[in-house]
């Protein structure tokens, strides 16, 4: 039993440990001025094909800019934007990022009905599992998982990230994990879950 608290006691350190060595969200603010143009004042977009940033776990930014970087992620806008930034002005940005208050999205659209369903239920009739299992049920995510808050986020921007992982333009995701979700999803049903994540604001 002693040593169970002592591993889970060493555990916990290193998580905080790491949680506490993010950016600086001040210096984050100094270095964002190039990202504003696409995702909008303290990284609310208001063209709803770019996504908001405000709000969004931390380490899911670092890991987006990272794969960026890498190449993991692919796109012709923001590849060469991520290009040059250090590992500290990733920390940084993430930071500033994650410490802003999202904009509410508007709820709107006629499939919304059926967007709640699929995501607090998936389809059991042809293997779509509920969003809700990793996202949660206020679509908050987890930033320890790298599980992306998607509440709030814009219909459009929703709506062409699972048509890329299901299509395979977009292969980032831990595990196939969400290729292996959006390749069970229908237009439809993509467009319905999509509405139903704008309107929604915990």
């Amino acid at each position: 039993m002693k040593t169970w608290l002592i591993s889970v006691t060493v555990a916990t350190a290193f998580l905080c440990g790491s949680v506490q060595a993010a950016g600086d969200a001040a210096a984050g603010e100094a270095k964002s001025a190039a990202c504003l143009a696409c995702h909008g004042p303290m990284g609310n977009s208001v063209v709803p094909m770019w996504p908001k940033l405000a709000g969004q776990h931390p380490e899911y930014l670092q890991k987006q800019l990272m794969d960026f970087k890498a190449g993991a992620r692919e796109n012709a806008q923001m590849t060469p934007m991520a290009l040059p930034l250090s590992d500290q002005d990733v920390a940084d940005l993430a930071a500033y990022f994650a410490a802003q208050q999202q904009a509410p999205g508007a709820p709107g659209g006629d499939a919304v009905a059926l967007g709640e369903r699929i995501y607090m239920g998936g389809n059991a009739a042809s293997g779509v599992p509920a969003c809700s299992g990793c996202h949660g049920a206020e679509g908050m995510g987890l930033g320890l998982a790298k599980f992306p808050r998607i509440s709030g986020q814009h219909t459009q921007y929703v709506d062409q990230t699972l048509k890329l992982f299901r299509d395979g333009g977009r292969k980032n995701d831990p595990n196939g994990m969400m290729g292996g979700v959006a390749a069970r999803m229908t237009d439809q049903e993509i467009a319905a879950v999509s509405q139903y994540l704008q309107g929604l604001n915990p």
